[in-house]
């Protein structure tokens, strides 16, 4: 499992990087003008600490892989992690409408590559604390 952590950790600190681009790619300046001051700036702050969360959770992978598959601490990490990820895969499912993806190839792409990526992770922090 030592293995397959290091590689979660490495998807992660990505996915946890990626999020700088999140302002730009979905417009949010325009998206986001007729919100609030206050809604707008959580919609940033929570993006910030979302990535930041993703972010150190993959260094964790990386640089404690070892302890996370081998002792009861990192164990119990490990499965609340497991909780973590399978409950943003079934938001996969019934967070976002199919509107936002079917009949378009490149959203429809995103979204089954989330799957599959929601259910490894899932998997391995599972399998870490099972194993």
């Amino acid at each position: 499992m030592e293995l397959h952590l290091k590689i979660v950790g490495a998807i992660l600190i990505l996915l946890g990087v990626m999020h700088i681009i999140f302002p730009k790619y979905f417009n949010w300046s325009k998206e986001l003008s007729s919100l609030s001051l206050i809604n707008r700036q959580m919609m940033y702050i929570h993006t910030f600490f979302i990535a930041l969360v993703v972010l150190l959770m993959g260094v964790l992978c990386l640089t404690s892989s070892y302890e996370l598959a081998g002792t009861p601490l990192g164990k119990r990490i490990a499965f609340g992690l497991g909780i973590f990820w399978v409950v943003r895969l079934v938001f996969q499912f019934v967070g976002y409408s199919s509107k936002l993806w079917k009949g378009k190839k490149f959203e429809t792409t995103v979204h089954v590559v989330f799957i599959f990526l929601w259910t490894y992770l899932s998997t391995v922090f599972f399998g870490t604390y099972w194993l």
